[in-house]
């Protein structure tokens, strides 16, 4: 979805371009620095953002009691919406001042915010937005943005070379969001790896706000494919599988990490029953700092935490663990400590971040069997 924004009335980045002349770095006392968190607490997946925002205070208050600093968190909703994720990073920078950013969730949302907090030389991790562009514009690192999950192009190889070699699958169809960069960016790099030693005999798009897929599902349909891949969030993957089964169509559905919601099994009932996806963790995996993760969020929240809660405490705790290491709270030297930092145990996982600022970990393999997700295996990178 794109739209045109402006603030002020003056066009977005005409207005960004001014802030890097005319703000200066931002400057904070010893005691007291603001965080911000910019996520969708409202809008079609406020549920991850529910569980972002859960993983992001997690890690506040854990760091509160042996801290150097006293964090006061900024929270801002971008609705899942560009311009709502523009305006806040804007707030939290020109306003609020704060230090970084944990965030934003999505990788539509992430991809204008990364360009105004990188122009501006604001700090940001975002935990789940797996977009490549989301650190890269035109083949150029932006030096002050990271990300504390894999990118899309290794996941949709992921599932797309399991998909043929473990499952033994022949031909695929895939169905994805025109309008998104998340669903676009996962279709086409799945595509690209299960062309290799399979059959796309589909590749059909729809857009954001579509609700009937009765001529997508017809079309590929005649072609009988193994394998649907559907790389949308788990609101739109539970719709399209229930009209898929409907329709009587029997293939195995495979989608990414946006289908981690609660609200999947809920929404799609059976009809993604012995489907997989591709996420950044599990909570069955045995792991000593999952475990205890797992058990302080259920203890607060009454719920085990899904992915979108871990990354974000994860891509936070990597933000406070810089502060604490740098010797004083400047955004230059939070960027060289996050630019060398290596082997970081996480909740989901061993995190590293490469040249271009992306995390080098694992894929947990996830299938859904008897109402629930269920660990299948972890593939390394």
């Amino acid at each position: 979805m794109k739209k045109r924004a402006y603030v002020n009335r003056i066009p977005l980045m005409i207005c960004v371009l001014l802030m890097v002349f005319i703000c200066p770095l931002n400057s904070y006392s010893k005691d007291k620095i603001k965080l911000g968190l910019i996520t969708p607490l409202t809008g079609d997946v406020k549920t991850f953002g529910e569980s972002s925002k859960n993983g992001f205070l997690l890690a506040l208050e854990e760091y509160t009691p042996k801290g150097r600093y006293t964090i006061e968190p900024v929270i801002a909703d971008d609705r899942n919406d560009p311009t709502e994720g523009a305006n806040a990073a804007l707030k939290l920078i020109t306003q609020d001042r704060v230090i970084a950013i944990s965030g934003p969730l999505t990788s539509k949302v992430a991809i204008p915010v990364s360009e105004i907090a990188n122009k501006n030389r604001i700090p940001m991790i975002t935990g789940s937005a797996t977009n490549p562009k989301v650190t890269v514009h035109d083949g150029n690192r932006k030096p002050y943005i990271f990300r504390a999950c894999f990118i899309d192009p290794f996941q949709g190889s992921i599932a797309a070379t399991f998909a043929l070699k473990e499952l033994k699958l022949k031909t695929a169809a895939i169905v994805y969001d025109v309008g998104n960069d998340y669903s676009k960016g996962l279709a086409e790099f799945f595509k690209s790896t299960f062309s290799k030693g399979g059959t796309v005999v589909g590749y059909e798009s729809y857009q954001k706000d579509d609700v009937d897929f009765s001529a997508i599902i017809t079309k590929i349909s005649s072609k009988k494919p193994d394998v649907i891949f559907l790389p949308d969030y788990y609101n739109k993957v539970a719709l399209i599988a229930r009209q898929i089964r409907e329709k009587g169509l029997k293939s195995l559905m495979m989608g990414g990490d946006g289908w981690d919601s609660p609200e999947l099994i809920k929404i799609a009932g059976d009809a993604l029953s012995g489907c997989y996806f591709t996420n950044h963790y599990s909570p069955e995996r045995k792991d000593p700092v999952t475990e205890t993760f797992i058990k302080k969020y259920r203890g607060k929240h009454g719920v085990i935490p899904d992915a979108l809660a871990a990354l974000s405490y994860d891509a936070t705790m990597i933000l406070l663990r810089g502060l604490d290491s740098i010797k004083t709270p400047s955004q230059e030297e939070l960027v060289r400590f996050l630019s060398a930092m290596k082997n970081y145990k996480g909740v989901t996982g061993n995190i590293t971040f490469d040249k271009n600022g992306d995390a080098i970990k694992s894929v947990a393999l996830l299938k859904i069997e008897g109402g629930r997700v269920r660990y299948v295996t972890t593939i390394n990178p």
